[in-house]
């Protein structure tokens, strides 16, 4: 090979050097156009500019170097082949110093920029933030503007409307109609006066009288009169010469004189409402009816135009005697009322005493309206549904009856009887019926607590006991039912002390063990009593009468004793006044008479026209009194006899009161008798007050059954009922069943059928209400005795679970754990028939079986369950029984032996409508195990 090829080949190598040279260099310029553009994507603009021309000035560099070092490889033709390798190396290196990153200022500067750009986004956001709160404060102060503007409007149009209510019951409201005519009527009576004409009843003289000006605008009419007294007194001691000055002067001060006057009377125009009414009150005083009428009206209208700027004034305004004058009209009913009150205290005498109230308390079935009965010579409890009491009632006992009563009685002939007679309270004994014995003995002076010798005391007993301790009322002890005593030998005409002398022996031993243990029981209860013949302290010790309802036995003492302790230990708190006292015992429906309510009038005066205010559902019932009526003497205020009707009637009675709008009031409840107009609103704060605590117990819920009463006291026994057994009631009312009450009640039909029920209690059941009632579906449920009303619905709730729990039978799965006994294995297959131990829970016929162990493989159900020989429905925990196994419907037969062995252990397969089905309708038949056994296998079997 010649020199020249040699020096041909070289060349031919370098140039394939030089152009591999030349693409490493090309593929290191787009790795850096590619950082380059990720950097410009994180950096701002003007660090993003700055990096690209640094970069491109290295580049160009090493592109420059690049070429000159194949320049001179190409010169370089001869160099030795041993040269080559060192050549590559050095190409590698300079390749590797290109593609360094950036330098520590490049990244100093990016970090910067980063800052930077984080900074002002926090910026932006902070700003965003505050801009969002600053709205919505906006927002809230302008929702609380509005709703103070709605507040103000209600505030206002309540004032109006209690305005035109004042106006139209003083016979002061007026339509646009007579306002028109009455103007008009005025402009002619000033056009004939104008002419000289003589109008009899009014002067120019009384027209012209200005009003008498009061508090603020008193002060500055006096002030301008005392300072014109002033300038006239100056005027007079003042020289002649100086004459003309002080005309003009006088002519100043009558100027500043007249424009105060102006202002003055500028704010007697838009002075308050309860001003105005008190100047056109002052005018009738002194100017013809007519006349004042007329101011009154125009003064309303005024009113009617300028409410806000009146009662801005009238808070603001003061009476002489320095309190607003709006308070000082509110507080002119009551100071006359408390004045009245002291009048009526002062009045009193002990010469003149009112009729002792006396309630009957006892447990049901002891024998109080019997012992009524008897005195009454009537037979009440015998008409009575169950001869159970199921209402409050009262009885007005005449003295004569009382004496006729107690004439066997030593010593009561001799006695000065001063009370005009006794207002006897009869009560129910059931345990529903709590409200009506509170209610009964907060109103008596002194109670009659009738104990059962044979029982001693039972419940309702205890708990009258309670609410006598309660309300510190004294009361006699009856022990009734001495009949009863073996070989007793009744005489109902001698004195009871005389009939316990005359009895055997064997008697007498029976009856003082008896007496005494209810002594024993009475001294449980923190109680001393003794037999009132053997009472060493009347003061420390509770009397006690024997007494029989039956055979009348005891009741001459009974009388005797209650007007005798009366009248010596109760004498100040008998002593009639003319305040009145009065308490709504009973709200009832009366054919002919609409809704009536029974009162027990204590003290004071009843007169038929009377404005009556008394507790509703709905706030304090305003209404006037229509009729009052009586029941025949020795006769009960709640059975249905003739009645005797009064004009004015005095207490202490049991009254009937017929009046418009009693459908809502409510018993327990104290009445009030408003005596003059401006005394309506304080009795009606004064109930309304007392009415607070009383509406507290009758809720009504959304779903729930309706309830029906002849009386609130029934109704409100029923309710109470209802609220313990945690039954809701949506609706309730006092009357007759009609198809109204039907169609309220179908509407539970679409929310909760067991609840579209109707709970009528001694009211009737209209026959077309029946007809609707059988055709939407709805129960009616009718009684005469509380408690058959209580059994009835509890059964129809048993039976609608009995239906309920029938229907999900199927469905609820009880959890059990089931051990195969290996020696009682009868079939192995379709069916399995084998002899299982119940290791926990609760199997029962229908429960679907699988074995966790398998894969939860189904076995199927369980079809018979035998145990000694004898088929049952459920086997539980430790019992060993004998179970039929049979494959579900569509599924193939499972084998012991292949399937699954002998010992594995077998559970029910539940599931999540299975578990609801066991909570709702089997949830009592489950025990606390079995509930336990449930979360068991619900984390087993992963149901959520």
């Amino acid at each position: 090979m010649t020199n020249g090829d040699e020096a041909a080949e070289t060349g031919e190598q370098e140039t394939q050097n030089g152009d591999k040279g030349t693409e490493k260099r090309e593929m290191s310029a787009a790795q850096k156009k590619r950082e380059k553009l990720k950097l410009k994507k994180k950096l701002a603009k003007e660090a993003a500019d700055g990096d690209g021309e640094a970069a491109e000035g290295e580049a160009g560099e090493d592109d420059t170097a690049a070429a000159g070092s194949a320049a001179k490889k190409a010169e370089d033709g001869e160099s030795s082949k041993a040269k080559k390798p060192a050549a590559k190396e050095k190409e590698k290196k300079d390749a590797k110093g290109k593609t360094k990153g950036p330098s520590k200022a490049q990244i100093a500067q990016i970090q910067a920029a980063i800052q930077k750009a984080k900074e002002e986004e926090e910026r932006f956001m902070q700003e965003e933030e505050e801009k969002d709160r600053q709205r919505e404060a906006a927002e809230d102060e302008r929702l609380a503007k509005l709703k103070e503007e709605e507040e103000r409007r209600e505030r206002k149009k309540q004032k109006e409307k209690e305005r035109k209510a004042r106006l139209k019951a003083e016979g002061k409201l007026l339509t646009a109609k007579q306002k028109q005519d009455r103007q008009r009527s005025q402009q002619l009576l000033e056009a004939l006066k104008a002419q000289g004409a003589c109008i009899p009843g009014v002067t120019g003289e009384e027209k012209s009288k200005p009003k008498p000006l009061r508090g603020k605008k008193a002060q500055q009419q006096k002030s301008i009169e005392e300072e014109a007294a002033k300038n006239e007194e100056n005027s007079q001691n003042q020289a002649p010469n100086a004459e003309g000055a002080t005309e003009g002067t006088e002519v100043v001060e009558e100027e500043k004189k007249e424009e105060k006057i102006k202002d003055t009377w500028d704010e007697t125009e838009s002075e308050g409402e309860e001003e105005s009414k008190q100047d056109s009150v002052e005018n009738e005083k002194s100017k013809g009816d007519e006349d004042d009428q007329t101011g009154e009206v125009s003064d309303a209208d005024s009113d009617e135009k300028s409410d806000d700027s009146d009662s801005e004034e009238a808070d603001t305004e003061k009476a002489d005697d320095g309190q607003p004058e709006v308070a000082r009209k509110k507080e002119e009913p009551s100071v006359r009322i408390q004045k009245r009150r002291v009048e009526n205290e002062k009045k009193r005498t002990v010469d003149n005493l009112r009729s002792p109230v006396v309630c009957v308390l006892g447990h049901v079935d002891t024998g109080k309206t019997k012992i009524l009965d008897k005195l009454r010579r009537t037979h009440v409890q015998d008409g009575e549904a169950g001869g159970i009491t199921q209402q409050i009632g009262a009885t007005n006992v005449p003295i004569d009856a009382i004496k006729e009563a107690a004439k066997f009685v030593k010593g009561f002939t001799e006695l000065a009887v001063r009370v005009p007679g006794l207002l006897l309270i009869d009560t129910p004994g059931h345990e529903s019926f709590s409200n009506l014995r509170s209610r009964g003995s907060s109103v008596c002076d002194i109670a009659i607590l009738v104990v059962d010798i044979m029982h001693g005391l039972e419940p309702q007993t205890l708990e009258s006991i309670k609410l006598l301790k309660a309300k510190n009322t004294p009361f006699i002890v009856a022990l009734n039912k001495i009949d009863r005593i073996y070989d007793w030998q009744p005489n109902a005409k001698r004195d009871v002390r005389d009939d316990v002398k005359g009895q055997s022996k064997l008697a007498m031993n029976e009856y003082t063990k008896r007496t005494n243990d209810v002594i024993v029981q009475f001294a449980e209860q923190g109680l001393n009593v003794a037999l009132f013949y053997k009472n060493p302290d009347p003061n420390e010790y509770m009397s006690m009468v024997p007494t029989s309802a039956a055979t009348g036995e005891g009741m001459g003492n009974l009388m005797a004793l209650i007007v005798e302790y009366s009248q010596s230990m109760l004498t100040k708190r008998l002593m009639y006044s003319n305040e009145l006292q009065a308490t709504v015992l009973e709200v009832k429906a009366i054919p002919g008479l609409g809704t009536t309510i029974d009162v027990i009038l204590i003290n004071g005066a009843l007169r038929e026209g009377d404005t009556l205010i008394l507790a509703g559902t709905e706030g304090p019932i305003v209404t006037q009194i229509r009729s009052l009526l009586t029941p025949q003497p020795m006769k009960e205020l709640r059975v249905k006899n003739t009645y005797i009707e009064y004009k004015e009637i005095k207490g202490s009675i049991g009254v009937k009161i017929a009046a418009k709008d009693l459908e809502k009031a409510i018993a327990g409840l104290n009445v009030s008798v408003a005596c003059q107009p401006d005394e309506v609103e304080f009795c009606r704060s004064e109930v309304a007050h007392e009415l607070k605590s009383a509406l507290s117990s009758i809720r009504l819920q959304e779903r729930g059954v309706f309830v029906q009463a002849s009386t609130l006291g029934s109704l409100e026994a029923l309710l109470e009922f209802l609220r313990t057994s945690s039954i809701p009631y949506s609706g309730i009312r006092i009357g007759p069943v009609v198809k109204r009450d039907v169609m309220k009640a179908s509407v539970m039909l679409e929310h909760d059928s067991q609840y579209a029920v109707i709970l009528a209690f001694d009211v009737k059941i209209e026959r077309d209400a029946q007809e609707l009632a059988d055709h939407l579906g709805v129960k009616i449920f009718h009684a005469d005795i509380i408690y058959h009303l209580f059994d009835q619905f509890m059964a129809y709730r048993d039976e609608l679970k009995a239906k309920k729990r029938e229907e999900f039978k199927h469905i609820a799965v009880f959890p059990c754990k089931l051990k195969i006994l290996p020696q009682f294995i009868f079939n192995t297959r379709d069916p399995i028939l084998v002899g299982v131990s119940v290791e926990a829970g609760t199997v029962c016929i229908g429960t679907p079986l699988c074995v966790p162990s398998k894969g939860f493989v189904e076995i199927g159900k369980v079809t018979s369950i035998e145990l000694n020989q004898k088929q049952v429905e459920k086997a539980t925990k430790g019992q060993e029984v004998s179970v039929k196994i049979e494959p579900i419907p569509g599924d193939s037969p499972k084998m012991l032996g292949r399937h699954f062995e002998e010992t594995d252990l077998m559970i029910s397969k539940i599931s999540r409508e299975s578990i609801d089905a066991c909570k709702e309708y089997f949830r009592n038949e489950l025990q606390k195990a079995d509930w336990q056994l449930m979360v068991e296998l619900k984390k087993l079997f992963q149901i959520m």
